[in-house]
Order: structure tokens, then C-alpha cells, then sequence
């Protein structure tokens, strides 16, 4: 049969089906396009997770020359999240529709998240960016605590390395591994421990986003502390996954004091949201 004898076949079964069903299928078909459609939405859930400790890829997501470094046998992972809506990861209706229900996913305007007309290469340049200011704030205040602990760090040569992943938010976390990489100690005696914040140059831990999804991703990786930015603490609590303990830090000096009590099994004290 044609295509143009099967169209008019279709076309006649049509006209012959109820006017009531053929409103029905008429909205069903419309609805089902509908969810195929764009959204004006962002959808946000739990990223992967990295150890800032071990490799990203092939290469050490921290490399350190000039000096001797230590390993440290437990994890500091960095936590993110992931979006699609945003420029170059389109969602649908049909997605954001779903997401609303999902209580590990977190739906807002996209205007929320990105300026109106930002173009691809607008969004990646500026999350990179913010990336190689984080690291950079990163190796500086990592070195300049050190140096102030009485650390020869003069020929220490700092990179850091990470795939696919922007923003400013794991620069608290770059420097606690750097510190690590940088000392004798073992500071996490072996635990599992995440954590998330901006890192300024005054050595200060700033707010980030998606600090709920974070923490959800830190518990699915295997993580039992997480180190939150006291600044954070309104949207840290009454959203703590079950067997996450959190510590809020407001300073590098303050992170670290917590890693180190973490480590030695001596964090009861320490302050929480």
C-alpha cells in the first residue's frame, strides 16, 4: 500500500471513531508532545563524587613537585552536582515533571541558576573560570597555612587537575588535600570524609549551592562526615541523610582542626548545623 493509501485509511478510521475518543486521542497526542517539549526549568540532583587524594583519569587530581609528599590512607572527596536545563544539557517537561516527585532531585527557573540568553560557551567559559580560581585560592592558602605551621613549602609546585567538572565550590576541599598531600600525618586515619565550600584569600570558607543534593551523594559514596560551610547551616538542617555527620567551618584553620579530630577519632565535640 502507498503511503498516500494509508493516510487516507488512517484518515477514514479517524472519522469513523467517536467524536468523544477522538478528543481523547487528540489530547493524548498533544499532552504526549507537550512533556517532549523544553523546559523552562532546571532540574539539579546528587553529582559524582571525587577523592582530591587520588586520580582523575590517568592524573593525580592534585600533583605535587619540588617537595616530598605523603599518602593518606582514607578519602577526601569533593561533592558536586548535576544539572541539566542549563545551557547545552536541554531538559523536557516530561523530565522536570518526573523530578518533582523525586525527592532526590531539586527543580527551579532557570533564571534561578543562569543569566536569560547565556549561550553554551558563556556557561562552560564561566564555570571554568571559577574553577581555576578556586584552585589557584586553593594552592595559595594551602601554602601559606603551611608556611605558618613552619612547613618549608619555597619549592613546592602545586597543579590541580579534575575532568568535567566547574565552579567554585570545591576549593575548600583543594586545600585540605593539598595540606594532606603536604604532611607527615595521615589526617584522616583512614576515613571516608566529604565536604564542600569556597575557599577565599583570607583563608575563609564561603556558601555554595546544592548543599542538600551534596550531602546525599557524599552518604550514596560511602562517606560518614562532611564538612558543611557554617554559612550553609539554614539549608543543612533537617536535610541530613541518616549516618551523615556533619561539622560546620567557617575558616581553613577551623576545617582542618576538624579534619585532624575526624581523623583521630575525637570528633564528638565538634560544632554541627
Amino acid at each position: 500500500m502507498s503511503a498516500t493509501g494509508a493516510f487516507k485509511g488512517f484518515l477514514n478510521r479517524y472519522k469513523a471513531t467517536p467524536m468523544g475518543a477522538r478528543v481523547g486521542a487528540l489530547a493524548l497526542v498533544i499532552g504526549l508532545i507537550m512533556l517532549l517539549l523544553p523546559s523552562p526549568y532546571v532540574v539539579e540532583s546528587p553529582g559524582p563524587t571525587q577523592d582530591v587524594l587520588g586520580k582523575s583519569g590517568d592524573a593525580a587530581v592534585i600533583k605535587i613537585s619540588g617537595v616530598t609528599t605523603y599518602k593518606d590512607s582514607g578519602s577526601l572527596l569533593m561533592t558536586t552536582v548535576n544539572a541539566v536545563g542549563v545551557p547545552g544539557y536541554p531538559v523536557t517537561n516530561a523530565q522536570v515533571l518526573w523530578a518533582w516527585f523525586d525527592s532526590h532531585s531539586i527543580v527551579m527557573p532557570r533564571e534561578a541558576i543562569f543569566p536569560e540568553g547565556q549561550t553554551v560557551d558563556q556557561y562552560v567559559n564561566e564555570n571554568k573560570t571559577q574553577m581555576t580560581s578556586s584552585q589557584d585560592a586553593a594552592t595559595s592558602q594551602a601554602l601559606k597555612f603551611l608556611e605558618a605551621k613552619g612547613v618549608d613549602v619555597s619549592s613546592a609546585k602545586v597543579s590541580i587537575h579534575v575532568d568535567d567538572i566547574g565552579g567554585p565550590s570545591a576549593g575548600l576541599m583543594y586545600t585540605l588535600g593539598t595540606i594532606d598531600k603536604l604532611t607527615e600525618q595521615n589526617e584522616t586515619g583512614g576515613k571516608k570524609i566529604a565536604g564542600t565550600g569556597t575557599m577565599d584569600d583570607e583563608g575563609k570558607v564561603g556558601a555554595i549551592g546544592g548543599i542538600r543534593l551534596k550531602m546525599l551523594g557524599a552518604k550514596r559514596d560511602g562517606a560518614q562526615w562532611f564538612l558543611a560551610p557554617a554559612s550553609n547551616c539554614s539549608d543543612v538542617v533537617g536535610h541530613v541523610p541518616s549516618g551523615l555527620r556533619v561539622v560546620k567551618v567557617s575558616t581553613l584553620d577551623g576545617a582542618y582542626q576538624a579534619l585532624v579530630a575526624i581523623g583521630q577519632g575525637k570528633a564528638s565535640s565538634l560544632p554541627t548545623c
